[in-house]
């Protein structure tokens, strides 16, 4: 038997504790290697991500909306500092608070981080003392106006966006962050790596916008002004090119605390009367209505299907071109009803209600159409009259721009361009045409209808003495919050202008929502848009081409000659009409008579005073109003005389004096 010593039994176990320890620490060495190295290389380098500057934001002229710039954030490490009094001086200098200016000087505390951030040129003194260390950030610069801050949305702090162009164009304008690794180094403070290569980031694309400064902030200001003045809750104003749908200007404003974006694509509201004109279109379009074709209005009140219609303008009937003219309910919705369901359903489909416009903006809403299936005994005539229907803004504006560019219906252009950093462009918005919606014809009639409306009808309030306006005006009532009927004495003014008439180069969208006293759209949103519209002439940056605005055409034709079937005697008067013009100045014009011509048609305001002699009050009134005249009725013994007399050649507009019976 083998006598083992105690001695032997703790050599024994020295060994065994030996062979442990070797084992151990060739498994860490071999086997753990990787994992060690990785450990070793995180205490000793530090890898820190450099922001990208995010792209800037550009108007159409290339003016600055919003831009980025390099900042500095501040860390102290205080058992570093070596100079705690500069530090203090240095700290206080740049607005640091004094409770920070003693945390940083605390050696009992590792790090303190400080609040705000800096301009490294604010800094530098601080940037080259011990113990401060300097994270580079990039800060948005938010843009100027409230308006533009609802359409372009904002970025927190951490660089995300929020909202608006800055959310649907993150991917373009945020950029790709840059990499740097520094080497602990002891005493001497951090290093670069000189094994790990240094990776700069990448700035975002530049966007540059079809928005035009000097027309957004017009808008802007006419929009915060009729707020304020008819103590309305909100409004919108949209301004846009209707030949390449180019949105130059689109501001926005809510009283309540909860709105925000750009409610002119997101909040769709029920359209009221400047619906009609599309309705109008496509009777005009399909032949089954002509301008000077007479209907019953019942003396502004009809009842149909147990409802009662009214018209604000009583009549006791009225020509289509009139209906249109004095936006007449009853009128409307007798001439719609020779659109079958579908057809009338076509019709606004078509022109964009109810579907999105492809504005490049989170959240845009597609308003409401209901298919045919699911209207009622009354929902062609609230069709007619702009209810069981909502828009938004934008939608409602590209379909005017249809009637003003020909009959194309557009999607709307945000997004111009967008550039490197270099300046060097990567991407060009194009023009694209959604469909047709009406015939050329058919717009070049709309226009004129809606020349008559500003002139004599319902948007005196929009016309100008220089130029020609055409345009339609709405008064809708609102539906209530909680979504059932509607709010009493609560209604939403709208009025839709092009300009100028005959060769538009904007159409310009006032809405109002719940205005105090007047609420008619004609009275006080078409004002709106006129102060919109002088500002914007008046303006030398106002995205007009004033060349062509400098010699406006003369205007001669009225509806009835644009779209109706010409007769021998409507061709005399209007050579006679010319003749008479043509004296009286030397601008170039054409009769505009429905037939082929071969020059470019211009359509002029200079009209010949006709002939009401023989007939009744009634009768002799509508003549004046068809021919663009305005009436001032005065008793006489004398049967129906006009002062000027008939034959007179005047302005679209004018006053003429009616004697009539007493």
């Amino acid at each position: 038997m083998i006598s083992v010593s105690r001695v032997g039994v703790v050599n024994a176990g020295f060994v065994l504790f030996a062979l442990a320890l070797l084992g151990r620490a060739a498994f860490v060495q071999v086997g753990q290697a990787d994992q060690w190295r990785v450990r070793a290389t995180g205490q000793q380098k530090v890898e820190t991500e450099i922001p990208a500057a995010r792209g800037s934001i550009l108007d159409a002229a290339g003016n600055v909306l919003v831009e980025s710039r390099a900042l500095v954030r501040l860390d102290i490490a205080p058992p570093e500092v070596k100079e705690p009094r500069a530090l203090a001086a240095a700290l206080t200098r740049v607005g640091v608070q004094p409770s920070f200016v003693m945390r940083a000087n605390d050696r009992k505390r590792k790090w303190v981080e400080l609040p705000g951030r800096f301009l490294s040129s604010d800094v530098e003194d601080l940037l080259s003392m011990r113990g401060v260390h300097a994270r580079p950030v990039i800060e948005r610069v938010p843009p100027a106006t409230d308006g533009l801050r609802r359409l372009l949305g904002t970025v927190d702090r951490d660089g995300r966006a929020v909202g608006g162009i800055e959310s649907a164009l993150d991917a373009s304008l945020r950029g790709t962050p840059g990499r740097t690794v520094m080497v602990r180094a002891g005493g001497s403070g951090p290093l670069l790596s000189p094994d790990e290569r240094y990776e700069p980031p990448t700035p975002g694309r530049t966007a540059v916008l079809t928005l035009h400064q000097g027309l957004q902030d017009i808008a802007e200001r006419a929009l915060s002004d009729a707020i304020r003045t008819l103590n309305a809750k909100g409004g919108d104003i949209v301004v846009l090119d209707p030949h390449s749908g180019e949105v130059r200007a689109l501001a926005s404003r809510r009283v309540r605390a909860d709105a925000s974006g750009a409610t002119a694509l997101t909040e769709p509201y029920e359209p009221g009367s400047t619906i009609k004109p599309f309705l109008a279109a496509a009777l005009i379009d399909r032949g089954r209505v002509s301008l000077d074709e007479v209907i019953n209005t019942h003396n502004g009140k009809w009842n149909v299907n147990g409802r009662t219609i009214t018209d604000v303008h009583a009549a006791a009937s009225m020509s289509f071109a009139d209906v249109i003219r004095f936006s007449s309910n009853i009128g409307i919705i007798q001439f719609a009803e020779r659109l079958t369901p579908g057809e009338a359903y076509e019709t606004l489909r078509d022109a964009g209600f109810g579907m999105v416009t492809g504005a490049p903006y989170p959240s845009e809403s597609s308003g409401l159409l209901r298919p045919v299936h699911l209207w009622s005994g009354f929902s062609q005539a609230s069709l007619a009259m702009g209810y069981e229907v909502s828009v938004t803004p934008l939608q409602l504006a590209l379909a005017y721009g249809a009637i003003a560019n020909g009959g194309e219906l557009l999607e709307p252009m945000l997004v111009k361009e967008l550039r490197r950093e270099d300046g060097g462009v990567l991407q060009t918005a194009e023009r694209r045409v959604v469909r047709r919606i009406m015939t050329e014809a058919t717009a070049r009639t709309m226009r004129g209808l809606l020349s008559d409306v500003v002139s004599s009808g319902t948007g005196t309030g929009a016309s100008l003495t220089t130029y020609q306006i055409a345009g339609k005006s709405g008064t809708a009532r609102r539906v209530r919050s909680d979504g059932h009927g509607y709010e009493a004495g609560s209604y939403t003014a709208s009025f839709v202008g092009l300009f100028p008439a005959e060769q538009p180069q904007l159409v310009i969208l006032v809405k109002l929502d719940d205005p105090e006293g007047a609420y008619y759209g004609g009275k006080i949103a078409a004002p709106v848009m006129k102060a919109v519209l002088e500002a914007a002439i008046a303006a030398r940056d106002a995205a007009l081409d004033q060349r062509k605005l400098a010699a406006p055409p003369i205007r001669i034709a009225t509806a009835a000659l644009v779209a109706a079937e010409t007769t021998r005697a409507e061709v005399a008067e209007a050579r006679r009409v010319e003749a008479a013009a043509a004296a009286e100045t030397s601008a170039p014009f054409v009769v505009e008579l429905g037939v082929p011509v071969q020059a470019p048609i211009r359509v002029v305001t200079a009209r010949s005073v006709p002939d009401v002699r023989g007939l009744p009050t009634r009768s002799a009134v509508r003549e004046l109003h068809r021919a663009g005249f305005r009436v001032d009725l005065v008793q006489s013994e004398a049967g129906p005389q006009t002062s000027p007399a008939a034959g007179t050649v005047l302005r679209a507009g004018t006053t003429v004096r009616l004697a009539a019976p007493r």
